[in-house]
């Protein structure tokens, strides 16, 4: 897989879990069922979801950047070590969903892990192609 395919299914994998973020802001996604049952108010739930979509608005114009997609205002390197920030918080995400009490957080464990594969191989992009010519040597 292409690091630009990689982008693009990670930004629409994004743009779903804002949309999950707004629905348990909406209501429509009961919060009992989130953030492993810690939250308790209102309040709690729109301060611990807006920042959610925050994260994620963030994440998204950063593979934006990344895939061209945008015009590049922070350097690369800048961007490739938020890239790395986000694939170690994905990891321990993947774990902390596997060791969830609920099975609706431990469904989020595919996700997560999927988005840590997925990240992988956006940062491994002139990597690995120089791997994979260095084996075929």
């Amino acid at each position: 897989m292409s690091p630009k395919t990689a982008i693009k299914i990670m930004l629409w994998m994004l743009i779903v879990i804002i949309l999950f973020h707004l629905s348990i802001i909406l209501k429509i996604v009961p919060y009992e069922i989130t953030w492993g049952g810690r939250l308790k108010t209102d309040a709690e739930i729109y301060i611990f979801e807006t920042i959610s979509i925050l994260i994620n608005l963030f994440l998204c114009a950063t593979l934006l950047i990344k895939g061209e997609y945008i015009r590049e205002f922070i350097s690369m390197k800048i961007i490739n070590i938020t890239l790395w920030i986000f694939l170690v918080l994905f990891v321990l995400n993947t774990i902390g969903n596997i060791l969830a009490k609920t099975n609706f957080e431990k469904f989020f464990t595919l996700w997560t892990l999927t988005s840590v594969i997925l990240i992988w191989i956006i940062l491994c992009e002139n990597k690995c192609d120089r791997l994979k010519k260095y084996l075929n040597t």
